[in-house]
């Protein structure tokens, strides 16, 4: 009799072993749900629009609650769903551009400046060799955003497209993390 109730005893503790790893696995699987969901996520970056801040296939982690809990700044790398013709075009699910224009700003190139409301704006992440085709004036919509590639002469963005929504940005781009040699913030 003491064996039986030692073998009854040994399979609750294998039942009671395989109920909590599995109950580890579900809480693990629900925390990365809800982080990927509305902390941070990784994003691969597909193409040269954004060099030479980000090279093709650069990875970064984009925090997804920084424009709940704050406004989108000038001079933010976003990532955001693009506008529908954008979408089409490109085939591209998700785009990542630095902010330029805030909603109800008029956005301008000339000579290879950008000029903001009338007054130019100093775009120190760019390199001094930058060319950039005239562009508006632009008037931004309310509650959209305007965004451009650091790559002026590579990039598919809001000067072929408009605005985006601001129910369109994802979270704003915080730094690479590979590969490893380029790790950094942006």
């Amino acid at each position: 009799m003491s064996s039986l109730k030692r073998s009854e005893k040994n399979k609750k503790k294998e039942k009671s072993f395989l109920v909590e790893v599995i109950e580890i696995i579900v809480i693990a699987a629900v925390l990365a749900f809800a982080l990927r969901t509305f902390v941070i996520e990784s994003f691969w970056v597909p193409s040269g629009s954004m060099l030479p801040t980000i090279q093709l296939n650069d990875r970064v982690w984009v925090t997804k609650f920084s424009y709940k809990i704050g406004e989108p700044e000038r001079g933010d790398v976003v990532v955001f769903r693009p506008p529908a013709e954008a979408h089409a075009a490109a085939n591209e699910k998700y785009f990542i551009k630095r902010l330029i224009g805030l909603p109800g700003e008029t956005v301008e190139f000339k000579d290879n400046r950008l000029y903001i409301d009338g007054e130019l704006v100093e775009e120190d992440y760019l390199g001094d060799d930058v060319y950039t085709d005239n562009f508006g004036p632009f008037k931004v919509g309310e509650d959209c955003y305007f965004f451009c590639g650091d790559n002026r002469t590579g990039s598919y963005d809001s000067r072929a497209w408009g605005d985006v929504e601001r129910d369109n940005l994802v979270g704003q781009a915080q730094c690479i993390y590979w590969p490893l040699a380029r790790m950094g913030g942006l």
